[in-house]
């Protein structure tokens, strides 16, 4: 494929108007980049916090949970010997 130099240049020119419009929309969309306002930062602090606050709850509701199981298993072992010496 034969192209004269004047239309390569034209093409290398759109191409190169191509990637440098693309990488400046890409820098201009892109919001995480944008400098973190002092709002922010206290969101992030008070989500960090309220994550915290959500995970000694679900801790507490684990154990709790643990708890309650070991009882029942003791209760259904005793329940087992009791009924073996009734045997």
């Amino acid at each position: 494929m034969n192209i004269d130099r004047s239309s390569r240049t034209r093409i290398y020119a759109a191409l190169i108007a191509a990637c440098l419009s693309s990488a400046v929309l890409a820098q201009t969309a892109d919001p995480a980049s944008a400098p973190a306002t002092h709002a922010d930062k206290k969101a992030v602090k008070e989500q960090a916090k309220a994550d915290k606050k959500a995970a000694v709850a679900q801790a507490k509701a684990d154990k709790t949970k643990t708890d309650a199981q070991a009882d029942a298993d003791k209760a259904a072992a005793e329940a087992n010997v009791k009924g073996a010496k009734k045997q």
